[in-house]
């Protein structure tokens, strides 16, 4: 994708004595909060049998991801203000306080205050993974390293409900969270060792007050759309949150302190269709939460079963990614990374015209297949599309910021995503197949758009790379 790029170095050294460690932790880090994820929405049912208010069930998953989101926002300016070590140790503190909150919560109510604190942490992580990844790690381990913190996504997909699901089995659900925070307590005594100690800068850029004011109100307007049941608030909150994002946007190319880089709003520059390209990949991911579902309903899959079903896309980029990051060829690169959102939008498109009711083996088989294939296409063009993003600039400050804008991209694109899956799901109701076919082929054409931001991303790259790669000592 850029012909300034060094060939990936070998997947030994990434994982030799001398990186295995920085790998470890912010591969350790990622996995953490999408195992979290995963095995909290496994086990919600057995806690809420327990601790009652059913009717805040669906607000978990709202307050994990608004806090996620708001946090995820000032991970270039923790990482400024504290360093490299100090802002992922920073991180790790609310994610343990919150799993610890949520394992002893004696009410609803106090489970989503744990919820929200461990999103703060959460956010971090994920954001810091990708960000101290560029201090960490040499240049030419990046692709490598983006694609194995990026696949533990899908580790989390799979382990997460597997592990959520024995510990509800066993009745020990508070014990799940209690194994959450033993495992981040151990990357906090590993980070030292670890990461490198940068150097802190005091004073700095100020906050951006409003443009975090215009996206977490947006955030918000959208999440809380995806859970409500009345289609009409559903489409006026959807529309309100649009609008934050378009304030926010607006906002920021005329600020002079932002969330994302300045590049993000220069024409010449490549960024912005990368953000651009990485929302569209992103978004096509919300479908899984609702495979699992169509698979009982249209196939009578048990849900074991039907949750290895919802997984499939999660493998399908997980294992690609791997494969992808291994290309170093500039044209190369390109082809993948155009290749991606064609191959995505393919796969959901024919998972839409595959949804049967009353579907036998061989027709969940394709159901996989075509999954696994969807996914494969987000796997093609995330690591040189994460790498393109770190690469964007020559200033340290401005790289890490625009690093650590691919974890908030993320997010908001999946807050998107979850709000306009939830409208589409309810336009097919109360027919389970006409959801599952509107769903998919709503997801598709939005991935059909990727094919063309995806071409933009890739027309300026070599211009806005740095000369030549850096190197950690």
């Amino acid at each position: 994708m850029t012909t300034t790029a060094a060939s990936p170095a070998s997947w030994s050294e990434l994982l030799g004595p001398r990186y295995r460690s920085a790998t470890v932790v912010l591969a350790g880090g990622v996995g953490l909060h999408a195992v979290n994820i995963f095995l909290t929405t496994s086990l919600l049912p057995t806690a809420i049998g327990e601790l009652g208010r059913e009717s805040l069930y669906a607000w978990s998953a709202t307050v994990f991801m608004v806090a996620s989101v708001i946090s995820s926002m000032t991970v270039s300016r923790l990482l400024t203000h504290r360093g490299a070590l100090g802002a992922y140790l920073f991180a790790l503190a609310p994610f343990f306080v919150g799993t610890m909150i949520c394992a002893v919560s004696p009410t609803m109510e106090v489970l989503l205050v744990g919820r929200a604190i461990q999103g703060l942490g959460g956010g971090l992580l994920a954001g810091l993974s990708y960000a101290v990844l560029r201090e960490a790690l040499p240049e030419q381990l990046w692709a490598r390293a983006t694609a194995l913190v990026s696949a533990m996504w899908g580790v989390g997909t799979l382990a997460g409900p597997a592990i959520g699901g024995l510990f509800a089995q066993l009745g020990l659900w508070r014990l799940a969270f209690v194994a959450l925070a033993v495992v981040a307590a151990a990357i906090a005594l590993i980070a030292p060792w670890a990461l490198p100690r940068t150097e802190r800068v005091r004073g700095g850029e100020p906050v951006p007050a409003m443009s975090l004011a215009l996206l977490t109100l947006a955030t918000i307007a959208i999440s809380v759309a995806g859970i409500l049941g009345n289609r009409t608030q559903m489409l006026v909150l959807i529309a309100l949150g649009v609008v934050f994002i378009v304030l926010f946007v607006a906002w920021e190319r005329r600020s002079h302190h932002r969330v994302l880089p300045q590049s993000t709003y220069t024409r010449a520059s490549s960024l912005k269709w990368i953000y651009l390209t990485i929302a569209v990949l992103a978004s096509g991911t919300v479908s899984e939460a609702f495979t699992p579902l169509f698979g009982q309903r249209l196939a009578g899959l048990v849900p074991f079963a039907a949750g290895f079903l919802g997984a499939m896309m999660s493998v399908g980029w997980s294992v690609t990614m791997i494969f992808s990051s291994d290309i170093s060829r500039p044209r190369a690169q390109t082809a993948a990374t155009i290749a991606g959102p064609v191959v995505l939008a393919a796969g959901l498109l024919v998972t839409a015209g595959l949804w049967r009711d009353d579907a036998g083996l061989g027709t969940v088989i394709l159901w996989a297949g075509a999954l696994a294939a969807a996914g494969a296409g987000i796997g093609l063009a995330f690591p040189h599309l994460m790498v393109a993003a770190m690469r964007s600039s020559d200033d340290e400050q401005e790289g890490a910021k625009a690093a650590a804008g691919l974890n908030t991209v993320e997010l908001i694109a999946m807050a998107v995503g979850s709000a306009i899956a939830g409208v589409l799901v309810n336009l097919g109701a109360p027919t389970i197949l006409t959801s599952a076919q509107l769903l998919f082929l709503g997801l598709g054409v939005i991935a059909t758009v990727g094919v063309y931001t995806a071409y933009r991303a890739t027309r300026h790259a070599a211009a806005t790379s740095p000369a030549s790669p850096r190197t950690v000592a």
